[in-house]
């Protein structure tokens, strides 16, 4: 019997890009100090703890087509933001410790679905995505999408991808300079009556083109390129990060210094960030994963990371990977430490995270792998599990402590 080419085609197999639904669940833990806080003027604790929970679905749609859907949820409790109004809690009130206001905590959800469909050939991909997240003084709405195409029997990969956000605040201000404020226990020089107008405009777009390149060198190297160009537009400051001026009388309500004004930034921001990745197969058991970033913007900030991860194979289940980091950045023209601004300033902010600083970052994972899918979980089988434990140094005595946790379950 002769077979036609047609038949032959109607016969033949097309592999799926996803076989079977995949779901992620995440959950990270971050807890942070310090003793320069951005809300009271550059001075004061910064601590603070964070717990966010992540599901991400993978579906495969047909052969070609994967939806994915990310949900989370990330719940905050801030010393430093509880003292937006410090006056609501305690019996004397300073900027090192918290107060007991709602303002102390808050939680962020968002809603990322992607949608990504691939060529016959599987030699180019394109995909779109969305995004919708909300916080009690902040949300934000998103769209993006991104080409890829590969070469050179799929050795060679080019990416370019684009996203917006379309930001929205809720002013919240520190209570002191509020419409109405009054507190008999002030005490200074003369009255307490500064010169504060609130924000006009709260909104904030951001604006962003990437491109990478990725190329498979030998056997055992790969390497990767990138550059992305950021343009942010709109309230990008801060309206509850306070300001002290050195030309002005000081007043305090205890030990707490009442704000002068609030953090004035320009209204625009460009932003490019380059770098690669470099990773290279060293045995059975070892490889070197490798990674620099070089930033530059047009505030005055730029700054170098520095990554290595170096991920051991102790069994044929059983991955560990310690990791290093290092970054350095300098200060924004804008920055100033608490009480050097000046009241005749155009821009200004105390916020050390625009400040000239160096940090490191110690970590260590350890991955269960199982491609057979052995342990269930209903109907799922268990694909993966990681656990990362991570220490944050930075220079001006800011520190954090991050655990990551993560899970990945197959369908049948």
């Amino acid at each position: 019997m002769t077979v036609s080419v047609g038949q032959a085609q109607d016969n033949s197999y097309t592999k799926r890009v996803l076989e079977t639904s995949e779901i992620d669940m995440l959950f990270s833990y971050y807890s942070q100090d310090g003793n320069n806080a951005a809300v009271t003027g550059g001075e004061g604790t910064e601590e603070l703890t964070d717990v966010t929970s992540t599901i991400v679905l993978r579906m495969p749609l047909n052969e070609n087509d994967i939806l994915t859907v990310d949900v989370g949820l990330s719940a905050y409790t801030s010393a430093s933001s509880s003292n937006i109004n410090p006056l609501d809690g305690g019996f004397n009130v300073t900027p090192f410790d918290a107060s007991s206001g709602e303002s102390r905590k808050d939680m962020l959800v968002y809603f990322n679905p992607k949608y990504q469909h691939n060529s016959e050939d599987r030699n180019k991909i394109w995909s779109a995505n969305a995004y919708v997240s909300s916080e009690y003084d902040y949300f934000s709405v998103g769209i993006g999408g991104s080409y890829t195409r590969l070469f050179n029997e799929r050795n060679t990969e080019i990416t370019l991808s684009g996203n917006v956000f379309l930001d929205k605040w809720n002013a919240i201000y520190p209570i002191e300079l509020r419409d109405g404020f009054f507190d008999d226990r002030i005490t200074g020089n003369g009255t307490y009556n500064p010169t504060f107008s609130e924000f006009d405009k709260e909104t904030r777009n951001s604006y962003s083109l990437s491109l990478s390149f990725s190329q498979i060198l030998s056997r055992k190297l790969q390497g990767a390129l990138f550059v992305d160009v950021v343009s942010q537009n709109g309230l990008l400051s801060t309206p509850f990060q306070r300001i002290y001026f050195s030309d002005t009388e000081d007043f305090f309500i205890d030990d707490f210094q009442l704000a002068d004004n609030v953090e004035q930034l320009p209204g625009s921001r460009f932003k490019i960030p380059f770098g690669g990745r470099l990773n290279y197969y060293l045995n059975d058991l070892m490889a070197l994963r490798t990674y620099y970033r070089y930033y530059w913007d047009d505030w005055g900030v730029t700054s170098h990371t520095a990554n290595i991860e170096v991920p051991v194979k102790v069994s044929n289940k059983f991955l560990v990977y310690p990791t290093y980091r290092y970054y350095t950045q300098t200060a924004a023209d804008y920055f100033y430490d608490k009480g050097q601004v000046q009241s005749n300033y155009e821009f200004y902010t105390s916020d050390h995270d625009l400040s000239k600083f160096n940090a490191h970052q110690y970590g260590v994972g350890v991955q269960y792998k199982d491609i057979f899918t052995q342990a269930k979980v209903l109907s799922f089988g268990l694909k993966t599990i990681d656990l990362r434990f991570s220490q944050y140094d930075r220079s001006d005595g800011l520190n954090a402590f991050i655990v990551t946790f993560g899970t990945t379950f197959v369908g049948n």
